[in-house]
């Protein structure tokens, strides 16, 4: 990698990281002030849901703002949204309030990862993609963990500090944004493939995605809940929370490189039991720390590896001139997942007590493990074509930072495999062959001109 690029990335991740501190704790912070406040589950669950509602209506709107104001601008709006609302939220604790302030900050959220995926994303050529998605996972992860880490530091501070520091981390992510040149590239408006047209192209990928949604909101929101009612200190909850994050983080790469080597959808329905065994087995270790731990980090590995492994597998289905707008609908259809978690597990743990959440859990990893098996015996996965790629879902513009050139190349591969003329028909494809792959000459060729196709036209302008 260039220094030049290098310089180019360097200071929306590092934004990126600041900002990710305390947005990190967050929601964590939230969940637990309206529990201690005697705010009911349900109640919680929809001040959750308010979030992703923000994050689902700037993943689709977002960019047409990008495209008027320029990435610099808009980075320094969003951000001081995001300390606004914050801010507002530590000076009166009420459901209705804190519901409107979490919306707005969703929103601003999203665009704020917005700028700095799609500032990566025409930072440079389809061939550094791959080492730009490993800083970007680096700096958002690590900003989750280090933040939950914070928590208790910061909750220990006053009442008010935890909201104030927030703030301040939004604030100063700016300053990095704020010291590059003003040339800035420019995009698109994103089009994502319709649902309907998703599902027919990848049943597996759509429900393992908005699984997906459904279980990692679930965690972020309500996790903080059961263990403040299992009767954790903060600094504790935070510990926990961090631990979780932490399993995501390290073993999303060793189980999508697994799935490399094996059926997809096989390394799916062993997601969905794996869920299922640890979220019994949390709800059986409840009061034992260490294994707690234990079965958090790992309940936390299989969560966040369930999206980037049903996106890569839906990939191995769809042909290279659709991976983009396949990818950034899967991403509305994880973010739909997010927005119905909250209040849906809530009312479970209303019926059920606080192990609801665990039950709920449970519920999902056997329902999805049931329909990938189901699937499997309809349609059997596609041979893998080409590696798994870590994906965090965000927005749809960085949906593309996935689709490298490894990605198209493998799904120009499978066009000469298989007839997926009838998948995508605005799309056009590769000549099936049954027989042979085109030429390794060729398909560098054929796979250079994917990549360029499927990419949003790129301007770059003058001056914010």
């Amino acid at each position: 990698m260039s220094s030049q690029l290098l310089a180019m990335a360097l200071a929306p991740l590092l934004g990126l990281f600041i900002l990710g501190i305390g947005n990190g704790f967050l929601a964590t912070l939230i969940t637990l002030r309206l529990d201690a406040a005697g705010a009911s589950a349900p109640t919680i669950g929809w001040v959750s849901s308010a979030y992703f509602i923000g994050l689902a209506i700037g993943a689709v709107l977002n960019d047409r703002l990008l495209l008027r104001i320029g990435h610099i601008r808009a980075y320094a709006g969003f951000a001081s949204l995001v300390a606004v609302t914050v801010l507002l939220a530590g000076l009166w604790l009420n459901p209705y309030w804190w519901f409107g302030l979490r919306l707005i900050g969703g929103w601003a959220t999203v665009g704020v990862y917005l700028v700095i995926e799609s500032w990566l994303l025409t930072a440079a050529d389809p061939r550094v993609r791959g080492r730009l998605l490993a800083m970007y996972m680096i700096a958002l992860y690590g900003a989750g963990v280090v933040g939950q880490l914070l928590l208790g530091a910061a909750e220990g501070a006053g009442i008010q500090a935890p909201f104030m520091i927030v703030g301040l981390l939004a604030s100063l992510s700016v300053l990095p944004m704020a010291v590059i040149p003003r040339v800035s590239p420019l995009i698109e408006h994103a089009e994502p493939l319709p649902p309907l047209r998703l599902i027919r192209l990848t049943p597996t990928g759509v429900m393992g995605c908005f699984g997906s949604g459904v279980a990692v909101a679930a965690v972020y929101s309500l996790l903080p809940l059961y263990l403040q009612r299992s009767g954790l200190a903060v600094e504790r909850i935070g510990l926990m929370m961090a631990v979780v994050v932490l399993g995501g983080m390290l073993l999303q790469y060793p189980i999508g490189r697994w799935s490399d080597r094996h059926d997809r959808q096989l390394v799916l329905i062993l997601i969905g039991l794996a869920c299922l065994a640890l979220s019994l087995g949390v709800i059986s270790l409840a009061t034992q720390p260490v294994g707690l731990a234990g079965l958090l980090f790992l309940l936390g590995g299989g969560i966040f590896a369930l999206y980037p492994v049903a996106v890569s597998h839906a990939a191995d289905r769809a042909p290279a001139g659709a991976l983009v707008r396949m990818s950034q609908g899967l991403l509305l259809i994880n973010a739909l997942g997010s927005v119905v978690s909250p209040p849906l597990i809530t009312a479970v743990i209303s019926g059920t007590g606080d192990a609801g959440l665990f039950a709920a859990l449970a519920g999902v990893g056997a329902f999805l493990a049931l329909f990938f098996t189901w699937r499997r015996s309809r349609r059997p996965a596609p041979v893998p074509m080409a590696p798994f790629t870590p994906n965090p879902p965000q927005t749809v513009v960085g949906a593309e930072l996935n689709v490298t050139e490894a990605l198209v190349q493998g799904a120009i591969e499978h066009e000469h495999i298989e007839d997926l003329s009838g998948l995508v028909p605005d799309v056009p494809v590769a000549e099936p062959d049954a027989v042979s792959v085109a030429e390794p000459e060729a398909d560098a060729s054929e796979s250079h001109d994917a990549a360029t196709a499927t990419r949003p036209r790129v301007s770059h302008a003058d001056s914010e």
